[in-house]
């Protein structure tokens, strides 16, 4: 890069902290100001060197763009006052709380003539990339399975908002799942959903089955989990989070008419030998790539400084993407609700995850 980007980080919470840790980490990036709200948390930063304000009107003049790393309620009125100051965007995801929240920050940004970029982090991950490649190798697809269990510990929850409606595992999980199937075989259509709180008894959900259904008319099946202990997860098979054990399972496996593929190994099930591919003849197993571990938050920071460089990017998650994941999401928590199939284009524009 020619010189680094100045950029501010909106919210200092969990996500925010990460943010703020490898913009400072990062030579392509000058981190002008960390806004925060609480008193006590800015004076903690300000204690740690960290440029921090109380207010937008606070940050510096030189600053070209900004994280958004506050609730997701905040994430309309935030990227709006940003856009209005000239700040390219990256806010973190769930990209907005209801599809017409989104709307509106797709049309701030276009009208603004400005980037906005949703933090699907995932997606820099090199076996993400490398797996969107390898995909067509197994032919037309035909399925896919998904197992995302993990047992949060008991405490997570005495955090009062973590038991009301709306903080459940797929509100609080699932988006990511549904960016990164989007990322690598395109966004489901139609989704259909068991939900049950059995084990926690919680007003929330702790469990989910989905069934999803794909443009190509490809099917897939996916469990969701905050109360099952399990060594399926991104969290663990990827090891990128320190607070969730690392494992070496792979928690997602697809199926076409050549072969199959598990993720995130890239494991290969294909042709043994010439000939039709069928159920006579064992499939050839190939292992997948070595790749190096990496911060995917960090690549995904020096990709957008490189994009507001004057570069290009196939991987950082754009609006019209980060709208898609949405919208496929709230569908998967309107037909736990609704008890039916959800279809792409049946969300009301309002709808936040709860039904009133």
């Amino acid at each position: 890069m020619k010189t680094p980007l100045p950029l501010g980080v909106i919210g200092a919470g969990s996500i925010g902290r990460r943010h703020i840790e490898v913009a400072v980490d990062s030579p392509n990036i000058t981190l002008t100001a960390v806004v925060e709200p609480h008193a006590e948390t800015r004076a903690k930063l300000a204690r740690q060197g960290l440029p921090v304000v109380a207010t937008l009107d606070e940050v510096p003049k030189e600053t070209r763009a900004c994280v958004i790393a506050t609730p997701t309620p905040d994430h309309l009125p935030s990227t709006l006052a940003a856009l209005s100051r000239g700040w390219a965007v990256l806010v973190e995801k769930p990209f907005a709380e209801s599809l017409d929240n989104a709307r509106a920050m797709m049309q701030a940004a276009e009208t603004a003539g400005l980037p906005l970029i949703v933090g699907h982090h995932r997606r820099c991950h090199p076996y993400a990339m490398a797996m969107r490649d390898a995909l067509p190798a197994i032919g037309q697809l035909v399925g896919l399975q998904g197992f995302w269990s993990v047992r949060k510990h008991d405490t997570y929850y005495d955090v009062p908002w973590r038991r009301l409606p709306g903080a459940g595992p797929l509100a609080s999980n699932l988006s990511h799942e549904i960016d990164l199937l989007g990322f690598m075989t395109g966004i489901p259509t139609e989704v259909t959903a068991l939900t049950s709180s059995a084990t926690r008894g919680l007003v929330i959900e702790d469990t989910a089955a989905l069934a999803f259904r794909f443009e190509n008319g490809a099917l897939g099946s996916f469990l969701m989990s905050d109360a099952g202990a399990s060594p399926w997860s991104f969290e663990a098979t990827s090891a990128e989070n320190p607070e969730i054990a690392g494992s070496d399972q792979d928690y997602l496996r697809f199926t076409g008419t050549l072969g199959a593929l598990a993720f995130p190994s890239l494991t290969l099930w294909g042709a043994s030998g010439p000939g039709e591919v069928e159920w006579s003849k064992p499939l050839a197993q190939t292992p997948g790539p070595h790749f190096d571990k990496i911060d995917p938050i960090r690549a995904q920071i020096d990709r957008f400084a490189a994009l507001l460089d004057g570069g290009t990017d196939d991987v950082l998650c754009r609006p019209e993407n980060g709208f898609a994941a949405l919208e496929m999401t709230l569908a998967t928590a309107l037909s736990g609700q609704t008890h039916r199939p959800v279809k792409r284009g049946e969300v009301p524009g309002d709808f936040t995850g709860v039904l009133t």
